[in-house]
């Protein structure tokens, strides 16, 4: 887990060795959903059975199901016990019900008739961490529809809650989990919670490093990937890769009358507004770069409807309570701007097509090349701005 990149790859990695750990045939993690009242299946591992995918798009079960996640857990917690994993076993040999029987059964079982499973014996399963169990209908039905004999279930448990669970099954035929099993089962529940809150720790590392901290949204390091990787494919495939600038106007004189506060909530307010626009391109990517100035990054859309976009965000930004609207520039591969190998010079055409908006104090968007291609003057002062200083302004002291 700790070598995993992804979450996905880190709850891959723990189902994995732990299947392999107990012996199973297939292992799954799933988180429990709280606000939905469900627990989700994120990785299934090993012999899938029908249906059953790796990484499930919705996979689900309700908890009223399977309530041993709640209510049993809760209940051992507040008599100051440790949350533990229990085994659940399809049919004892010579039952009447469904399905294959299981293997032997472990000594000091206690047989809760069929449909029941393994159940409980005070006399050899007493101990403050495992149990045999034999509660879940739910669990028996799944192990019989899917040709399982056994399963072991372990419950994750997370900055002191309950998170999730880690399961296992073998084969109807192999011998049913035990008591060690079931030990095991709860020390390496253990260690997964563990790797994945080092996976959380990791991921909020990356966000924070990929995030701007007062509005949520996409920083310039996120953007300049974005933007290398877009015109990678640009490059490749011809796809039209569209910057649109922005400058939120009137954000010092919020600062120096209302105070930093309040021009804060106006940066927060606008990014909202820059996020929902966003959102009406497909993969869009909405950026504050750095003080008064954000972005929007869009790659494959036309230029066109880039445009629409930004002329209705102008226009919600004029009817924001503060401030005095934005001035915002769009550079488009998909208009006539010449070539754009690098990000840096479609930065500086769209840099370029803002200043003209702010000077003019423009209610609408300017557009680079739109008023005669590589004779625009937008692109000319774009080019000119390349010689005059290598890199892009990004403030321009109005903070």
């Amino acid at each position: 887990m700790a070598a995993a990149h992804t979450p996905r790859e880190a709850v891959r990695s723990a189902a994995a060795a732990a299947r392999t750990a107990l012996g199973g045939s297939f292992a799954a993690v799933s988180v429990w959903e709280r606000e939905l009242g469900r627990l989700r299946v994120l990785v299934n591992n090993g012999e899938l059975g029908e249906g059953e995918e790796e990484f499930p798009d919705a996979e689900f079960y309700p908890v009223h199901e399977f309530p041993e996640i709640t209510e049993f857990l809760h209940e051992q917690w507040a008599r100051g016990g440790e949350p533990h994993a229990w085994v659940e076993v399809a049919a004892w040999p010579g039952e009447d019900g469904p399905g294959p029987a299981p293997g032997p059964a472990p000594e000091g079982a206690a047989d809760l008739g069929p449909g029941l499973g393994l159940g409980l014996d005070p006399g050899g399963w007493e101990g403050p961490r495992t149990a045999l169990r034999g509660i879940s209908p739910g669990r028996v039905a799944a192990l019989r529809r899917r040709g399982r004999g056994s399963c072991v279930v372990a419950p994750i448990v997370l900055h002191g809650r309950a998170w999730g669970e880690l399961y296992v099954a073998r084969r109807a035929g192999d011998p049913v989990f035990g008591r060690a099993d079931a030990d095991f089962a709860t020390v390496l529940a253990a260690v997964t919670a563990a790797g994945i809150a080092q996976t959380e720790r990791l991921e909020e590392a990356r966000k924070l490093a990929f995030t701007d901290p007062l509005t949520g949204l996409g920083n310039r390091r996120a953007v300049d990937i974005r933007l290398d990787e877009a015109l990678e494919e640009h490059r490749r495939d011809g796809v039209v890769v569209s910057l649109v600038m922005c400058d939120l106007n009137g954000l010092k004189q919020v600062n120096d009358t209302l105070g930093h506060a309040v021009g804060d909530r106006l940066l927060e307010r606008f990014g909202s507004v820059l996020s929902l626009c966003g959102a009406m391109l497909p993969g869009a990517l909405a950026a504050r770069l750095g003080g008064d100035e954000f972005c929007l990054v869009e790659v494959g859309p036309s230029a066109d409807e880039v445009v629409r976009v930004a002329d209705e965000l102008c226009r919600r930004a004029a009817e924001l309570e503060m401030g005095e609207g934005v001035a915002c520039g769009v550079a488009s591969t998909g208009d006539p701007i010449g070539p754009v190998h690098t990000a840096r010079r479609l930065f500086r055409l769209a840099d370029a097509a803002q200043y003209r908006a702010k000077a003019a104090r423009s209610a609408k968007p300017v557009v680079a090349g739109r008023e005669g291609g590589p004779e625009d003057p937008v692109v000319r002062l774009a080019d000119t701005s390349a010689h005059r200083a290598p890199e892009r302004r990004t403030f321009r002291g109005r903070l």
